[in-house]
C-alpha cells in the first residue's frame, strides 16, 4: 500500500494555518464544523460549478461571536463581486439565510492563477469534458506552470483516458517535487471530470519554493500560521 499524505495537512500547524479559524465549545464543535463544510460546498457550486466560473481557488473561514466571515480567494474577482456589488450582496444575504449568522465576505484575487494547482486541476477537467486531447492538455498546463515561475510540477490524470475500453493513469513531471520537505511549500489540488464515458480525476501539485517569513493574506497569526525553520522553538 501506497503511505501517501496530503501535502496541506502533513503541514498544518507547522508552516500552514488552518483554513478555518476558529474555537468552539465541545457542544457546538459538530455543528460549525459541518457548517464550514456547507459553507465551502454552497460557494464552490455557486462560483465555480454555475455561470459565470469565477476561478475561485480557495476558501478561508473566520468566526468571532458574532461575526462569521468568509474569504475567497479567486482569479476573477470581478464575477464574484458583480456590478456594483451585487452579486456579492446576492451570495451574502444567501449564506446569511443558509447559517443564520451576520456574514461578511472579504475578496482576495489570485495574481497568477498559472501557480494555484486547483485553477489548473479545474482546467485541466474542463478541457477533458470538452474531449480535448488529454497528453496536450496536461503537458501544456505543466509547461505554462513551469513558466509562471514553479520549481516543479506534477499532474496526475487517471480514468478511461480518451475513451479507452480500460482506465489507465497519465502522470507529468518537470522540475523537483520535495514532498517530504516540512519546509517546500506545495499546492496540491483535486478535481473529477464527469465526462460522457465516466470519471476522470485530476491531481496537481505544485512546488514553489520554500516558505519564507512572508506571511500569505489570509494567514492569522495563530499558532502555527506563521512559517517557520524546522527546530526553532
Amino acid at each position: 500500500m501506497g503511505q501517501k499524505t496530503h501535502p496541506f495537512g502533513l503541514r498544518v500547524g507547522i508552516t500552514e494555518a488552518h483554513k478555518s479559524r476558529w474555537y468552539a465549545p465541545k457542544a457546538l464543535y459538530g455543528e460549525l464544523l459541518v457548517e464550514d463544510y456547507r459553507i465551502r460546498e454552497f460557494c464552490d457550486k455557486r462560483l465555480n460549478r454555475t455561470p459565470p466560473f469565477a476561478a475561485v481557488s480557495d476558501i478561508h473561514i473566520e468566526r468571532t461571536r458574532e461575526e462569521l466571515k468568509v474569504i475567497i480567494k479567486t482569479a476573477r474577482p470581478g464575477l464574484v463581486i458583480g456590478p456594483k456589488g451585487a452579486e456579492v450582496e446576492r451570495l451574502t444575504e444567501e449564506l446569511q439565510y443558509m447559517t443564520g449568522r451576520k456574514v461578511s465576505i472579504s475578496i482576495l484575487e489570485v495574481k497568477s492563477p498559472d501557480l494555484e494547482a486547483q485553477l489548473i486541476a479545474e482546467g485541466v477537467a474542463e478541457q477533458l469534458k470538452k474531449r480535448a486531447s488529454y497528453r496536450r492538455v496536461v503537458n501544456m498546463r505543466a509547461q505554462a506552470a513551469m513558466q509562471a515561475g514553479a520549481k516543479g510540477v506534477r499532474i496526475l490524470i487517471g480514468g478511461r483516458l480518451g475513451g479507452a475500453e480500460m482506465s489507465r493513469t497519465l502522470d507529468v513531471r518537470l522540475g523537483s517535487l520535495p514532498l517530504s520537505t516540512l519546509q517546500a511549500n506545495i499546492d496540491y489540488g483535486f478535481t473529477e471530470a464527469h465526462t460522457t464515458y465516466g470519471s476522470i480525476g485530476v491531481k496537481v501539485w505544485i512546488y514553489k519554493g520554500l516558505y519564507t517569513d512572508e506571511v500569505d493574506e489570509t494567514q492569522s497569526t495563530a499558532a502555527g500560521a506563521r512559517p517557520r525553520a524546522r527546530g526553532r522553538r
